[in-house]
């Protein structure tokens, strides 16, 4: 698995409509669930009660937050894309995310992702990226989705 490296906004709009890779795969622990129920303070059983889950859940375990799968997204993200010469990176849209799999404690999850389209906003680059959080050994991802990242490039 190799890195992309962009440096400029002329190079990042050579990439757009191209499928630009799939991260390495993270294992979502039950610390990594019970650290995001308490920044969230959504402790709800199916995420947090490994008994109960086990008894009572259909997946017959815990299960990570959906908002936890989403916001792994940067860290993945940059495993399959380094944008260099920047000012500022900004988070600016999720359009049309679709939570189509659980998953369950102790999953290995990756994700993948194409750059469908990259404007040019007097010099800030708005760019649309499909992406696909893979669970390994399930057929059917996590979620689907676009999101929209501002890329501030600096002067050059």
């Amino acid at each position: 698995m190799s890195v992309l490296t962009i440096r400029s906004l002329a190079e990042l709009e050579q990439h757009a409509g191209q499928e630009l890779g799939t991260s390495a795969f993270h294992t979502i622990t039950q610390e990594q669930i019970n650290q995001f129920a308490a920044a969230t303070l959504d402790f709800q059983w199916i995420h947090t009660d490994a008994e109960r889950a086990a008894a009572e859940s259909p997946f017959k375990a815990t299960i990570a937050h959906g908002y936890l799968t989403v916001a792994l997204l940067p860290y993945l993200w940059q495993q399959i894309v380094t944008i260099e010469n920047l000012k500022m990176q900004v988070n600016y849209e999720i359009e049309s995310l679709r939570f189509n799999q659980a998953v369950t404690v102790n999953s290995a999850v990756r994700l993948h992702a194409k750059l469908l389209s990259v404007a040019n906003l007097r010099g800030i680059a708005k760019t649309r990226i499909e992406v696909s959080l893979e669970i390994e050994g399930v057929k059917k991802p996590a979620y689907t989705g676009v999101v929209t990242f501002l890329y501030h490039f600096q002067e050059q």
